[in-house]
């Protein structure tokens, strides 16, 4: 199981009340909400490896340079806001509550990883690619990970918790297909392919004016690869563009050239991981998990994952 940490930590921040506090009054509420999140998905999907994939930088420099709007409104001081409502610039009570909820995955001895440079996307993604033994679910509420559902060598797919864990979608190939419309024997590289062609204001991707989501998935469904498409604006010999598409995508051609880096998820990030990803059945430091518990009044919430962890090793 791989979770984007910061998607959790963000949708527990706005999901749970900010009354909940600390002895000393601290808000702790997304640190209260993540741990509880945390242990619901260990005692409903029972993992034997887990890691909480971190953002070390939430706007790369290489997907920057590809193309400056990428995230440029979501900078810290401007009104607009990520997908799901989620501001990227992290709100005051929020921010002093991720050294804390760092340190309770630490002393649970859960794995956390992350890569310079990178996105959390990017560090799933990457661990998603290099997996050969496991089937792996990555959790997430960014369609972006869509893109890394498939079936081979391992099964990955995508817990979608873009309407909050209650509501969460499991996604695979078939899914993402049947959802949007995209071959299903490829529908992870297509779904990203679609992205592009569609654009994100969310994310400042610019797409191909006047091609929406059904036309991009309709022209995606007709090609094999992002390259043999790029290859078919110029080939005006290729009957699978119409020459109005044509027309709208060879206008469009300097964004097609640089967009691809910056949609795909990274399938080569320097990942480090703090620990080793195998599941603990019991906290790795007992005693500093109990000093943040108590210091930090997170009794309920942590007594929920240690009894997670315990379940979810008797069932291993």
């Amino acid at each position: 199981m791989l979770l984007d940490a910061a998607s959790l930590y963000f949708r527990a921040y706005y999901g749970v009340p900010e009354t909940i506090t600390a002895p000393d009054g601290t808000p702790v509420n997304a640190v209260r909400g993540f741990t509880d999140m945390v242990a619901r998905l260990i005692a409903e999907r029972r993992p034997t490896r887990l890691v909480a994939c971190l953002d070390l930088d939430w706007r790369p420099a290489f997907r920057v340079e590809a193309l400056p709007s990428y995230k440029a409104h979501r900078v810290p001081g401007e009104p607009d806001v990520a997908p799901a409502g989620l501001p990227e610039e992290v709100p005051d009570t929020l921010a002093p509550q991720v050294p804390i909820l760092l340190e309770v995955l630490a002393a649970a001895g859960i794995a956390t990883a992350g890569a310079e440079g990178y996105e959390a996307d990017d560090v799933i993604g990457t661990l998603a690619a290099g997996e050969r033994t496991d089937a792996v679910l990555a959790v997430s509420g960014d369609r972006d990970l869509m893109q890394i559902v498939r079936e081979e060598p391992v099964p990955v797919r995508l817990l979608y918790v873009g309407r909050g864990l209650a509501k969460a979608e499991h996604l695979g190939p078939a899914e993402v297909a049947a959802k949007y419309g995209v071959p299903v024997s490829r529908a992870g590289e297509a779904y990203a392919e679609m992205a592009m062609l569609r654009g994100d204001p969310s994310d400042g991707l610019p797409g191909v004016p006047g091609v929406g989501a059904k036309t991009a998935a309709t022209l995606v469904g007709r090609f094999d690869s992002w390259a043999e498409l790029v290859a078919a604006v110029t080939d005006r010999t290729d009957a699978r563009l119409s020459p109005p598409v044509r027309t709208k995508l060879a206008a469009a051609e300097p964004y097609l050239a640089v967009v691809e880096p910056v949609v795909r998820v990274a399938q080569d990030a320097p990942v480090r991981h703090d620990r080793p990803d195998a599941l603990p059945g019991s906290p790795a430091d007992p005693d500093r998990l109990a000093a943040l518990t108590e210091r930090w009044g997170l009794g309920g919430s942590v007594d929920r994952l240690l009894a997670a962890l315990a379940k979810s090793a008797v069932a291993g």
